[in-house]
């Protein structure tokens, strides 16, 4: 019996191929989001038909960080998405709620999840952003916008409005701090306050190490 985990080859080969992103929205990043989500949906006991293709191709198309069209790419990733997924002839009744799942798990997008499946997306795909795999995804997008690491007067935005276009750090307090009150599952709330938790623990070492310890 036909399986959504079979159709895993065929989507993973459609994203090599259709690669464009930048280092932080790579495979490795698509395959993280995959197996959270996976783990995420077993718990939540959603539909693996819904999450896993929505996982796999959440991020199939995507503008650039600084693009003023940003917001649009969840919802041109759907539109890709479903083109791709009746070409494979994935079963269509699945189709509105990948559709849903892909436009919704953006921040940017600003659309709300209203299925257990988009919600699952969501969480997973936001919590690639924490941890130690936040860190570094971070300071690769902050490269590719050619950010500093922070502010040599004033690295954690003491006395200073935050600037996350300008320094990484500054990231961490504008938005990454604030995901785990926007998570959707039970499961994904847990996880991300504890990836937090190691953030603020790499920030009070690079406190120390700035000062000079």
């Amino acid at each position: 019996m036909t399986q959504a985990t079979d159709f895993e080859p065929i989507f993973e080969h459609f994203i090599k191929q259709n690669s464009d992103h930048d280092l932080a929205h790579d495979l490795t990043h698509i395959k993280r989001v995959v197996n959270t989500a996976k783990v995420l949906a077993h718990q939540e006991q959603a539909d693996l038909w819904i999450v896993i293709p929505a996982a796999y191709l959440h991020d199939c198309f995507s503008y650039p960080k600084d693009h003023p069209e940003r917001h649009l790419s969840s919802l041109l990733a759907a539109d890709k998405a479903l083109q791709f997924l009746l070409s494979i002839e994935y079963p269509a009744h699945t189709y509105q709620a990948i559709y849903h799942a892909i436009a919704a798990h953006s921040f940017t997008a600003n659309i709300t999840p209203t299925t257990t499946e988009a919600q699952i997306v969501q969480d997973a795909d936001r919590l690639d952003s924490l941890g130690a795999i936040g860190i570094a995804r971070c300071i690769q997008v902050s490269c590719n916008l050619d950010s500093q690491l922070y502010s040599a007067h004033d690295p954690f935005a003491e006395e200073r409005e935050l600037n996350d276009q300008h320094y990484a750090i500054d990231h961490f307090f504008s938005k990454l701090f604030k995901l785990p009150e926007t998570m959707n599952t039970v499961s994904g709330r847990k996880e991300a306050n504890k990836r937090v938790i190691f953030m603020r623990q790499y920030l009070n070492q690079l406190r120390q190490e700035i000062g000079g310890f």
